[in-house]
């Protein structure tokens, strides 16, 4: 998802943030309830990928093989993205050239799902508070037409108060469904955490946890497991 707005402060609300926060409280009255005023805050300042302006190394493993990626936000937008290590290993020259007609082929418009606008704040309910810390639990809105999956999972929403900041979103089924015919889902589960702020440094992507356990026409298995880890933050200009 990307959400275009200039950096936030690490206390209270930009203009941007106090218009979000709004729209996230009229939305929700709109349905009959009003969110917790803790979880609307964090949702105002809340976005659930790099913020501009920051390079990162980026991490996906999945069945087996891993890709470490580098994104240097201080080059043209065409050629920030860099393969650093396959599997482990550093590329080959062959794997290095179609990592960059890949990335020359793959769209660079249209905009990412926005993970907070299809959480339905008029179910949110507190299950939880510790160490600073509050969790909240909702259903969850279909993030297209024709998405048969949403109204199957939940989101919990842990938030950190001091810092009014989204620590961990995780969406997750409540019980095996069919998506569509032929199509069991036994389990499905996405966990995004997020950092902290600290000083000039606002909350940061930190992993992405996806888990799927299913079958396809009684027979194919659907069983998956994905992670992608961002590291090495640098500001452009440091």
């Amino acid at each position: 998802m990307r959400i275009r707005a200039q950096r936030w402060p690490r206390s209270g609300c930009s203009p941007w943030g106090l218009s979000i926060l709004l729209g996230v409280v009229l939305v929700a009255r709109a349905a009959g309830a009003a969110p917790p005023p803790e979880l609307a805050a964090a949702l105002a300042r809340f976005r659930g990928d790099p913020p501009p302006g920051w390079s990162y190394t980026q991490m996906t493993s999945a069945e087996g093989k891993s890709l470490v990626e580098r994104c240097d936000v201080r080059r043209p937008e065409f050629d920030r993205w860099a393969l650093v290590a396959k599997d482990g290993r550093p590329p080959t020259p062959e794997e290095l050239q179609e990592y960059r007609e890949g990335r020359s082929r793959r769209s660079r418009g249209g905009t990412a799902p926005k993970l907070a606008e299809q959480l339905d704040l008029s179910t949110v309910e507190r299950i939880g508070s510790s160490d600073d810390r509050l969790t909240f639990r909702c259903a969850v809105r279909p993030g297209e037409a024709r998405d048969n999956t949403a109204r199957f999972l939940r989101a919990t929403i842990v938030v950190h108060s001091p810092s009014a900041t989204v620590e961990r979103i995780e969406l997750a089924s409540i019980a095996p469904f069919s998506p569509t015919l032929g199509v069991k889902i036994l389990e499905m589960r996405t966990r995004l955490s997020y950092s902290l702020p600290v000083g000039d440094a606002p909350s940061l992507p930190q992993q992405v946890e996806t888990r799927v356990r299913g079958t396809a026409f009684w027979f194919k298995s659907l069983d998956a497991d994905r992670s992608v880890t961002y590291s090495d933050y640098a500001r452009a200009g440091r």
